[in-house]
């Protein structure tokens, strides 16, 4: 698998945390505690560790941002909602795909600018997490995150989905605003583990989308997710190989 290194913006690298021998400022203690509420609500500890990893990572995403256009959310206060918690959000029902495997390997695709791979690398760190998204500047955005970050269990390819190659299929392939369900099954399925699962994180229910899914797969869980923070819609589809 190839990687391409992105030349950072002014100011990306070395990204500032709320150690490194200062007092963090108010504006970063706002997200900490943004972000504490957030996973409370979410009934997802973490540990210290990982907070500060995920508002390293909304740091360095609002740098990158300002020169690269990665996403349209530009304040930093909602890149924790409408990014980090709503990522995050999926993270129950993968413990539960995960549960029992010795190991667990994620395919995050059309990841863009880390999203959900980077927040489930952080909050997993014994699963191994491949994001992949075909346009260079997001690539490399990946690339330098993962290093930023210390994301020993993460890894980044510029490919399209149809035409990435890996050695190992996946216990999940997960998408967030990807395509619409057929057309993720269609690029995405074969990435899967014949005991793996699609997931796919949706807005309002996809009733339409779900009509048209092949008869290659099946829906296996359709959960509703409750984001703090957020008023709309959200949706898991677990899909599963029709045996």
């Amino acid at each position: 698998m190839t990687t391409t290194r992105w030349r950072p913006p002014e100011g990306a690298s070395g990204t500032a945390d709320a150690g490194g021998g200062r007092e963090p400022t108010a504006n970063e203690r706002d997200l900490a505690a943004l972000l504490d509420r957030g996973l409370e609500g979410l009934g997802l500890p973490l540990p210290s560790a990982a907070r500060q990893r995920l508002l390293r990572y909304v740091a360095l995403l609002a740098r990158w941002n300002r020169t690269y256009n990665l996403t349209a959310i530009r304040e930093p206060e909602r890149m924790v909602t409408h990014h980090l918690l709503d990522s995050l959000a999926a993270v129950p029902a993968l413990d539960r795909v995960a549960a029992g495997r010795a190991t667990f390997s994620v395919l995050d695709v059309g990841s863009g600018g880390g999203l959900p791979g980077i927040p489930i690398a952080v909050a997993r760190p014994e699963w191994r997490v491949t994001m992949v998204d075909p346009v260079q500047k997001k690539g490399a955005f990946l690339i330098q995150a993962i290093a930023e970050l210390g994301l020993g269990n993460a890894r980044a390819a510029t490919f399209r989905v149809e035409e990435l190659a890996t050695p190992a299929p996946f216990d999940v392939v997960i998408s967030r605003a990807f395509a619409d369900l057929a057309a993720f099954v269609q690029a995405a399925l074969r990435h899967v583990a014949r005991d793996g699962r699609l997931v796919a994180m949706k807005g309002v229910h996809p009733d339409a989308e779900l009509a048209e899914l092949p008869p290659s797969v099946e829906v296996e869980e359709m959960l509703v997710l409750a984001v703090p923070f957020l008023d709309g819609a959200r949706h898991l589809v677990v899909m599963r190989r029709r045996t």
